[in-house]
């Protein structure tokens, strides 16, 4: 989504648990209606997955078959983004404890990326919530600034559930309705602009 440019800096930075729904100018693509959830943030870019995008029914049984059991409903893999569509990512959120669970690293709050090589025994009763995704979304330096002020995207505060939401599909309209002024009305427009 558009070109680098490195000069662009917010007066209030992106970090990591920060939310992105997609505006209305994302009209088509991975990214329409899209909320995606920042799990890194440095000088040289920003990775985050796309939360509300659940992959084929079946997707993770096929996948990942000894994960099934441990992931969130809907137990399936999830579309994080466009880049390594072949690799996966584990967002998992650990029960509240001082100890942090082997293979796991924290992103924000009590949410972190846990490691696919973990095995699955330690990880059954370590963790209250557990998503995988299927590839991430990667921005540049500069970037995601430049898209954000072009109006491409809307930040929004993460609510604890949003990653981990059980109902995924809903997801885009949910957090624009919690947003002030223009944003909360994206959220009940339709996806056809002559009937809004």
């Amino acid at each position: 989504m558009g070109g680098t440019i490195d000069t662009v800096r917010l007066a209030n930075p992106f970090k990591a648990g920060d939310l992105l729904v997609a505006s209305r100018q994302i009209d088509e693509g991975i990214f329409h209606e899209s909320v995606i959830c920042l799990i890194d943030v440095a000088f040289d870019g920003v990775l985050g997955v796309i939360v509300n995008q659940p992959c084929t029914a079946g997707t993770l049984h096929r996948q990942l078959p000894r994960w099934v059991h441990l992931a969130t409903p809907p137990q399936d893999l999830f579309l994080g983004g466009p880049m390594s569509p072949s690799g996966a990512i584990c967002l998992a959120r650990v029960q509240r404890s001082s100890e942090e669970p082997p293979g796991w690293r924290r992103v924000h709050g009590l949410t972190g990326l846990l490691h696919l090589d973990t095995p699955t025994e330690l990880v059954e009763g370590a963790f209250t919530d557990v998503r995988i995704f299927a590839g991430y979304a990667e921005w540049g330096p500069g970037q995601l600034e430049a898209e954000l002020i072009r109006g491409d995207w809307i930040r929004a505060v993460a609510h604890p559930e949003d990653v981990f939401s059980s109902q995924p599909r809903g997801l885009w309209r949910a957090v624009l309705r919690r947003q002030n002024g223009p944003a909360a009305l994206l959220a009940t427009a339709t996806s056809t602009p002559s009937l809004n």
